[in-house]
């Protein structure tokens, strides 16, 4: 696509911004009320979407700076800072890379660094390749959705391209990936560049220039599929700067304690277990002095002593620039503590900027709904930044106020806190900031973005005085990947989990027995879970989080469903519904569906929604499956029956999530390929991330639909299959004969 930039100089003046002057300035050549000089531009979609390298000139404001009429107070930057690059590389796959993949060579003996072990010397080469092998198999799962003599349709502003596959996500087709259009049987036509607005169920919204827009008539083309590269991009840039980072980032093997940034009058907080003293602090804090004789008062006045303890710990800063961590397992108000901890850097260091990130969008939103909803924000306090592409209708509307894109990025990096996801922070190395620009990084949900993906928003803190924040639960699914390569030999594991995996984060029961068995410099367990009856948190306690987490959520909400009539068990709110059904699947699709399991599924939803129909919603409601046939049919049953607004989703959809009910449906049936599917991790077989995340959505009903002939092969499916029985939950056909006799003994 060719770029195009019309660049003007024009005249900042105090009560509006670049963009709101330049009309006026093209007529005239200047603004009325002008107090200094800027550069101002317009763009194509080309940078807008991050393919161009250096569209923004990064001057700094004056004093104060002014957005949306919002008056933002600009902080001086620090000193004496290297600044980042701002021209984003291009970072094609190399051709020898590519053929060997495509001829299915042995790419550990003709790139031997992709097997060893990650160290701070192969780390940028290691991941570089890593990188193109994802990009070559998304090139190659991409190229599936190519079509030949298909017809759009018009639809109102857009193009409507029906694309077979495209429910079942495989691979998928995002907003602001390209379409190249092209007439069929000509091989040397032109090739038509339409843009990807959204994506449907069974179609996508396209547009192409508006001459094409307004003399198509129902013509025949091919149709060429493309994504967008600056998300990869972007973490090449990434892998490249962190070397920057240091060892103490990338590698700690030893904790050095700073000065703290924010100096407490006592080491016992309210309500609070004692914190420990840090260690002699061998450096000082370039950032804003500490404030003598403080104390904390936390803004929301529900955090129990373990929030308590790390939002202070996040506070004082003295492990920094040794990424300090959050463990969050489910239900435990992780992101609840991480937006606390955000309220008071804000509020008690006037110095700082902090740039909150997550790995998508719907996190990210939470994240500022969570801010605002504190009542503590100005609007001059935070923005929202989104990429450009992001249809404005999926964003909630009390956080519209603060929700900008990238045309001001020279102001928007003024505001005190920016909320972004991972990837859309990038854009801000286009300013050429120096490092320190922003004094603290959060990155919530840290868990589920790659390694490369944390690193983007952790290059942009202020070297070895900045504090990475990171907020997720290692036991809970990872970074989705394409790559086989790409996942075995590293990039699967996320920076939060490489991190706690190392010896200096690990727990340990002999020394730290007093902060929860990990560093309390570094790591902080939350363990009080807010979510689920305990009958549904035994289980994922004992497999996955040491069987410490308490429950601590409201028994109205837990038991809320005890007492319906279909469970076994009155006091014990799980179904486990044994069908040995039938798993099929339907012409060329690879995903499976099982219209027993279907049919149950929804018996269970409507027994459910007319026994408490004055007290549980379809929204209470959420069922859970792993295959995106089986959702299509259990979508079209349910629409059928006039339930549409029940949510049906695969595991990844719903981590985060929680519903009043879970239904489960497992699909798979046929246990001939029992092993097959262990073997590759199909469905739910050999995932205990998959499986943790699963049953952890359920505040007051778990129900499993599934084979037990299947499930008994996998530990984890076995350890709740025994657990239903023992507790008379079991219900359906007749158990296994090694089920029974286990049980009986």
């Amino acid at each position: 696509m060719q770029l195009v930039i019309t660049y003007c100089w024009v005249q900042i003046c105090q009560t509006s911004n670049c963009r709101s002057c330049h009309q006026s300035v093209l007529s005239s050549g200047t603004c009325s009320n002008a107090n200094r000089s800027v550069r101002c531009y317009t763009a194509s979609a080309a940078v807008r979407d991050g393919q161009a390298d250096n569209c923004f000139d990064g001057h700094a404001h004056d004093e104060a700076s002014t957005f949306h009429g919002q008056t933002v107070n600009n902080s001086k930057l620090f000193s004496k800072k290297l600044r980042l690059p701002s021209k984003l590389g291009q970072y094609r796959v190399p051709d020898e890379l590519r053929q060997s993949v495509i001829a299915c060579e042995d790419l550990v003996e003709i790139f031997p660094n992709i097997s060893e072990t990650l160290d701070y010397e192969n780390y940028v080469s290691k991941f570089s390749i890593l990188l193109h092998l994802e990009e070559i198999q998304m090139e190659i799962d991409i190229r599936q959705f190519d079509l030949e003599r298909v017809c759009l349709k018009h639809a109102g502003e857009f193009l409507a391209l029906k694309v077979p596959g495209l429910a079942e996500g495989r691979p998928s087709v995002l907003v602001g990936d390209k379409v190249y259009a092209s007439i069929p049987g000509e091989s040397d036509s032109p090739l038509l560049e339409g843009i990807v607005h959204e994506v449907h169920n069974e179609e996508i919204l396209l547009k192409f220039n508006s001459e094409f827009h307004n003399n198509y008539q129902g013509e025949d083309y091919n149709m060429h599929f493309t994504f967008n590269r600056s998300p990869l991009r972007r973490c090449h840039q990434a892998a490249e700067l962190a070397p920057s980072l240091g060892r103490n980032v990338l590698f700690p093997t030893k904790l050095e304690t700073v000065s703290p940034q924010y100096t407490l009058s006592s080491n016992r907080l309210s309500g609070s277990h004692t914190l420990p003293k840090a260690g002699t602090p061998t450096r000082h804090s370039c950032q804003s002095p500490p404030t003598s004789q403080a104390t904390v008062q936390f803004f929301n006045r529900q955090l129990n002593d373990r929030q308590m303890a790390a939002v202070t710990r996040i506070l004082q800063g003295q492990s920094r620039p040794t990424p300090y961590i959050l463990f969050g397992p489910p239900g435990t108000g992780k992101t609840i503590t991480v937006v606390e901890a955000i309220l008071q850097i804000l509020t008690k260091m006037s110095g700082s900027r902090i740039l909150a990130c997550t790995p998508s969008n719907s996190a990210a939103d939470l994240l500022a709904e969570r801010l605002h909803k504190s009542g503590v924000l100005k609007v001059s306090d935070m923005v929202r930044l989104n990429a450009f592409q992001r249809n404005d209708d999926n964003i909630p509307e009390n956080i519209r106020q603060y929700c900008t894109v990238g045309e001001n990025l020279d102001i928007i990096v003024r505001y005190r806190i920016l909320v972004c996801t991972c990837v859309t922070s990038g854009l801000l190395y286009s300013l050429g900031l120096k490092t320190g620009h922003f004094t603290h990084v959060f990155v919530d949900e840290a868990g589920q973005a790659t390694e490369l993906e944390c690193l983007i928003p952790a290059g942009l803190v202020s070297g070895t005085d900045g504090q990475i924040t990171l907020a997720g639960d290692p036991q809970q699914l990872g970074p989705v990947l394409r790559s086989t390569y790409a996942k075995n030999y590293g990039m699967e594991l996320s920076f939060l989990e490489r991190l706690m995996s190392r010896s200096l984060y690990a727990r340990d029961e002999t020394k730290f027995t007093n902060y929860g068995y990990y560093d309390p410099m570094l790591v902080t367990k939350l363990i009080y879970n807010y979510r689920s009856h305990p009958s549904l948190l035994q289980l994922p306690s004992e497999l996955f989080y040491a069987n410490e987490l308490q429950v601590k959520a409201e028994k109205q909400l837990t038991h809320s469903l005890c007492g319906w009539k279909s469970l076994p068990n009155k006091t014990v709110p799980i179904i486990f519904h044994g069908i040995r059904g039938e798993d099929l699947r339907e012409g060329n699709s690879p995903s499976w569906f099982n219209p027993f399991e279907t049919v149950q599924v929804v018996r269970y939803l409507q027994g459910l929604l007319a026994d408490y129909s004055s007290s549980l919603t379809e929204d209470d409601i959420g069922i859970i499956t792993p295959y995106r046939k089986q959702v299509e049919k259990i979508r079209l049953l349910m629409s059928h029956l006039g339930r549409d607004n029940v949510k049906v989703g695969s595991v990844e959809e719903f981590q985060g999530q929680e519903r009043k009910a879970i239904i489960v449906s497992t699909v798979r049936a046929n246990e001939d390929f029992i092993e097959f599917d262990k073997q590759h991790a199909l469905g739910f077989l050999s995932n205990p991330k998959r499986f943790n995340v699963c049953i952890t959505r359920a505040q007051a009903l778990l129900i499993i639909v599934g084979n037990p002939y299947v499930l008994m092969h996998d530990i984890y499916w076995l350890a709740l299959l025994k657990q239903c029985i023992e507790n008379h939950a079991y219900v359906g056909c007749v158990l296994p004969e090694e089920l029974t006799t286990n049980s009986d003994s």
